[in-house]
């Protein structure tokens, strides 16, 4: 490399820095754990998202064209972390993909799951589509941690549901205990290789932690194929689960609903985002939308479920939504159980509205 060359690639990686907040691994010796500064009542919050699609079979030139269009959309606010939500076959093609996401943004600061596609307001996307959630501002901290080897990717619900249940209250309960904790935790965001209905367990686990009225949403990873990835640190990992806390002075407001025929798909979609939307008291920043991949497949045109959604939300406010292989969120109140504010299923759209 050239002189010249050498010190043009320092100074874009100082201007990228530049707009990063500070952060580290509070346990040196624990690598699965992390946390930003704490969180500023009276500074931004910022949260945007993009939606990109492979055209070309450029995995990690799609990953870097997302991760420069997020930062251009994010403007001065420093990135407290990224999540995301792709779909791309095979473990090479993902780990290209992470590559080109981390050569714009440090790896420190991503995270997310394999889906079935995403869908933001930009429209939806399946197969090689990468879509990022960008949590920006000093008005909010992020932490997180990763559980492995929970040992139940290759169980079969049908055969072997106790073991299940003891090994996902185990991983839960280990996952939600890693996190640090500060008196301005609001959600929980929780992505994980345990598809309905074990997703339940894992779920309760956590909430053997935090209890059953605090806010957790998030989904499971696509089961097909072996493709069931989390990634923490812009690292792929297998029969595991990450968990995000996001901190700080807002607010939320969630919904759940099921549905499994096609027009109740549609229209689940938009009662449920309009409960939501009526429920945040404050100005809503965001939603995030934690979406079946069973619910899309009874749509003949998946866009449908979309313009449900986007009847009754304003496209000022970012939408990351992701289809998954199980849903964490409120239940839909025919399967909600008294006292407790969450759950793990599947057949539901789970939407939280964050707000200040």
């Amino acid at each position: 490399m050239s002189w010249k060359a050498l010190m043009n690639a320092v100074v874009r990686s100082v201007c990228a820095l530049a707009l990063v907040a500070p952060g580290a691994n509070i346990a040196v010796a624990d690598q699965t754990v992390w946390q930003t500064e704490a969180s500023q009542a009276s500074e931004p919050i910022v949260f945007r998202t993009v939606l990109v699609e492979d055209e070309v079979e450029a995995p990690a030139a799609a990953g870097a064209a997302a991760a420069r269009k997020l930062l251009e959309a994010l403007g001065d606010a420093p990135l407290q972390a990224v999540v995301v939500s792709e779909c791309f076959e095979d473990l090479d093609y993902k780990e290209e993909l992470l590559r080109g996401i981390g050569s714009v943004i440090p790896a420190e600061r991503i995270y997310g799951t394999s889906t079935y596609g995403s869908f933001t307001h930009q429209g939806t996307g399946g197969f090689d589509t990468v879509s990022l959630l960008g949590i920006a501002g000093h008005g909010i901290a992020v932490s997180a941690a990763l559980v492995t080897e929970m040992g139940t990717s290759r169980l079969a619900f049908e055969e072997d549901e106790p073991l299940i249940r003891e090994r996902l209250h185990a991983a839960g309960k280990q996952l939600a205990e890693k996190l640090p904790r500060t008196d301005q935790d609001r959600l929980l965001i929780l992505l994980a290789d345990a598809h309905s209905p074990k997703n339940q367990y894992l779920v309760e686990g956590v909430q053997k932690v935090v209890g059953n009225d605090f806010a957790i949403t998030g989904g499971s990873a696509n089961r097909n194929a072996g493709q069931t990835f989390v990634y923490f640190q812009n690292q792929a990992h297998e029969d595991g689960a990450v968990a995000l806390m996001l901190s700080g002075d807002f607010q939320l407001a969630l919904s759940g609903r099921k549905a499994m025929e096609e027009d109740e798909v549609i229209s689940s979609a938009r009662d449920g985002m309009q409960e939501a939307l009526e429920g945040m008291e404050a100005t809503p920043l965001s939603v995030l939308a934690f979406n079946c991949a069973g619910r899309r497949g009874r749509l003949q045109r998946p866009e449908e479920e979309l313009d449900a959604i986007r009847e009754v939300l304003s496209e000022e406010i970012p939408l990351f939504g992701l289809y998954c292989a199980g849903e964490v969120g409120p239940l839909d109140p025919t399967e909600a159980k008294p006292g407790v504010l969450c759950g793990g299923s599947g057949w539901h759209v789970m939407f939280t509205v964050i707000g200040r």
